[in-house]
């Protein structure tokens, strides 16, 4: 009888972004010891905090709680000027790791609220990133968060009105709000390139090519994670039962019953070698690669912590 299979998507697990915001800290820690002091989860992983942490590393929720003049790292997921100009009045030294794509949509935020616009940010309420963005011009950004929200949304002009996503969206989802939002204002203006970033649209992308395979999907995340639960409910939309995972540790035996192809993934904040621990739990099933992209992406670190 031959071997149960895993359906083993890529690309999956760390983006461009988050591995970035972790070499900052890292390379940080290297050059300083501990503690230095970052501001919210660095990206949205247990296990990477835990590491971290266990480093020298010291989260915080605002900067009421790093004392004065110290080092401060601002998370992959942003902050608002709010948070900037506090720091620079209690002179923190700050090094930033919000990633370059979140960076694009806090400029777009801005080039949209100053030439006059009402602007529509596509996001879930209370993430980090949208609290960043929002934060950019706050008397001028709305907030939706569905296709009932769009119907009942009231602007000054509606022929001013330009539109943002958070980047971590799934995509089918975010399309449908977006058609409801050309529908009701026909002059909608956009970024030239989308905000969804393109690790979250390529790990969609492979979640839905194994899905399609797969009697059940394995995502690897922490359940703050939103580009990891976005994987998770777009399995389930396409009828088949997907679970989140923070590590091999929380597999249950009774979901493998039954099963004879299951497709594993990991959010773009999951470290890889969590992954690895889930094929080893899995082994000797058959592992066979499902790859839809190639990520060749990397981003240039700030100037605090590149290696002289």
């Amino acid at each position: 009888m031959a071997l149960p299979v895993v359906l083993l998507a890529s690309p999956r697990s760390f983006c461009a972004g988050v591995e970035r915001a972790i070499d900052i800290v890292d390379r940080l820690l290297d050059q300083r010891g501990g503690p230095i002091h970052v501001r919210k989860q660095i990206v949205h992983n247990t296990h990477v905090v835990v590491g971290l942490e266990a480093r020298g590393a010291v989260f915080v929720d605002e900067l009421d709680e790093v004392p004065d003049g110290a080092t401060v790292v601002f998370s992959a997921h942003g902050v608002s000027p709010a948070v900037r100009e506090e720091a620079a009045r209690r002179g923190l030294e700050v090094v930033d790791a919000t990633c370059p794509l979140v960076t694009k949509v806090h400029a777009e935020a801005k080039r949209y609220a100053t030439r006059g616009d009402t602007v529509v940010l596509i996001g879930h309420d209370g993430h980090e990133e949208v609290e960043g963005t929002l934060g950019e011009a706050p008397g001028q950004t709305v907030l939706v968060e569905s296709v009932a929200d769009v119907e009942a949304l009231e602007v000054p002009d509606p022929t001013r009105v330009s539109y943002l996503t958070q980047t971590t969206l799934a995509v089918d989802e975010t399309a449908e709000v977006l058609a409801a939002l050309r529908a009701k204002f026909p002059a909608l203006r956009g970024p030239s390139s989308a905000d969804i970033c393109y690790a979250t649209t390529n790990r969609q992308d492979a979640v839905r090519e194994v899905a399609g395979e797969a009697d059940l999907v394995l995502v690897v995340g922490s359940a703050n994670s939103s580009n990891s639960v976005r994987l998770v409910e777009l399995a389930r939309r396409m009828g088949t039962p997907a679970h989140l995972i923070d590590d091999v540790s929380e597999i249950r035996p009774e979901w493998l019953d039954g099963v004879r192809v299951v497709g594993v993934s990991a959010g773009a904040s999951a470290p890889p070698q969590l992954v690895d621990e889930v094929l080893e739990a899995l082994s000797p099933w058959d592992v066979q690669v499902r790859e839809t992209a190639r990520e060749t992406i990397q981003f240039t670190l700030p100037a605090a912590v590149r290696r002289r």
